[in-house]
């Protein structure tokens, strides 16, 4: 059964963010639930990571952001975070294990790395293939080993939200199809609420509940078939920014709204 706002939510009542004299986010209102992947779309510029950030508690912002959980209102969910871009030297002979710990552990890892913490980093690592990397170095990682790595630290513990950046920024299309099968896991087995910010409009169309436009305010809001097909988003992202030819299946749909047999 699906869990309603009662149960466990973030719900955002008209938010207003504003650097100085600059509008960012204007009237934003939206609701995800427990057991929802929410993906979140627009154009550079719209205000996707300042709604993020926000969320986190980051920015100041107007407005009401709510949540609950198990039925109570919380002021202090556990949050699961992926940035957008992280600051890393790549010279650094930092192993991931070290990584890991050093962010999931309060235990120095110069000290030493016990069976107990190993074993930790490892389980984390292996909700997303690459507990195999726990002896490497953080700068020998390819962008979408990072950003696996990146998923296991902000799902230790799990999360009852889980906030993601673009995670699958820079990525090969290998990773990004190993990406799409990460968002489809955690929205079949994770009972967490995910707000993912991606370019990758319809490639991930098929594994999120809902798609949202933002360009400072909400412009669409509904299941990935209805907006992708909307006229606003279309008009922001250009026809030459995708083919709607790539999907039968939202074809078909808009012919069947529209009574063409």
């Amino acid at each position: 059964m699906t869990k309603t706002c009662e149960h466990c939510c973030t719900k955002i009542d008209n938010l207003k963010v504003r650097f100085g004299n600059n509008t960012v986010l204007d009237r934003v209102n939206l609701h995800v639930n427990c057991g929802e992947v929410v993906a979140v779309v627009g154009p550079n510029g719209a205000g996707k990571t300042t709604l993020l950030r926000t969320i986190l508690g980051e920015i100041p912002y107007e407005g009401q952001i709510v949540f609950r959980i198990s039925g109570q209102e919380s002021k202090k969910p556990k949050v699961g975070y992926v940035p957008q871009k992280l600051q890393l030297d790549l010279g650094s002979p930092i192993s991931v294990t070290d990584f890991m710990l050093s962010a999931i552990s309060r235990h120095p890892v110069w000290l030493g790395v016990n069976k107990e913490l190993q074993q930790k980093a490892e389980n984390a690592l292996s909700l997303f293939s690459v507990e195999h990397l726990l002896k490497r170095r953080i700068g020998e990682l390819s962008g979408g080993e990072l950003q696996r790595v990146l998923l296991a630290i902000a799902m230790t513990p799990e999360p009852e939200l889980l906030l993601l950046d673009e995670p699958a920024s820079g990525v090969d299309a290998k990773g990004l199809s190993l990406f799409h099968q990460i968002v489809d896991n955690l929205r079949k087995n994770h009972d967490i609420a995910v707000i993912l910010v991606t370019h990758d409009l319809v490639g991930i169309a098929s594994y999120v509940d809902r798609l949202i436009l933002l360009n400072r305010s909400v412009i669409a809001e509904g299941h990935p078939e209805q907006v992708l097909l909307n006229e606003e988003l279309i008009k922001t992202f250009g026809p030459s920014l995708w083919n709607i030819s790539r999907l039968p299946n939202l074809r078909a749909a808009e012919g069947d709204k529209n009574g063409d047999h």
